[in-house]
């Protein structure tokens, strides 16, 4: 790996740790002091309970989530562009759990095969996805956030509000 992809790679993961640990309230600390970072407030979350079934985890709700920073992952199993992301999602999960981030994966399939709940159980055990999936296959969720693409990362502060980083 070269050096600049290093760079960009650790400036990508500094940013995204501010990113969450603003949101959960610690804009005061060192670790953030020097990124000036708000991003616009975009509505609060809407509702997660037009989800057909949930892999890892039981059903999530708005009012259980209340207090966490939540990071919300549209994805499909066979989108590349979602595959390049996986590995930064599962670190950032990986990493802030423990500091309170819940990160949920939004799974809206773009073809029929995807929403094959089996094909979704193998996809989510042969990737490592460890976290709660919601399986979206009518795109109730989808509409809910007026979502438009994969992937797609919502960040949600412990308000409730949707604090969207736009690529």
């Amino acid at each position: 790996m070269s050096s600049d992809t290093k760079q960009i790679l650790f400036d990508r993961r500094r940013f995204l740790g501010a990113a969450v640990m603003t949101l959960a309230g610690a804009a005061g600390s060192a670790d953030t002091q020097s990124i000036e970072l708000s991003p616009p407030v975009e509505g609060e979350m809407p509702s997660v309970s037009s989800a057909t079934g949930w892999l890892n985890s039981q059903p999530l709700t708005v009012e259980g989530l209340r207090g966490k920073v939540v990071l919300i992952d549209f994805w499909t199993y066979s989108c590349i562009n979602w595959r390049r992301t996986l590995p930064f999602v599962r670190a950032w999960s990986e990493k802030y759990k423990d500091h309170g981030l819940v990160t949920i994966g939004v799974h809206t399939p773009e073809f029929g095969f995807e929403k094959n709940i089996e094909n979704v159980r193998w996809a989510v055990k042969n990737m490592d996805v460890d976290y709660p999936v919601a399986m979206d296959s009518n795109y109730g969720v989808w509409r809910a956030f007026k979502n438009e693409y994969w992937p797609a990362l919502y960040f949600v502060d412990t308000k409730g509000r949707i604090r969207r980083l736009r690529p």
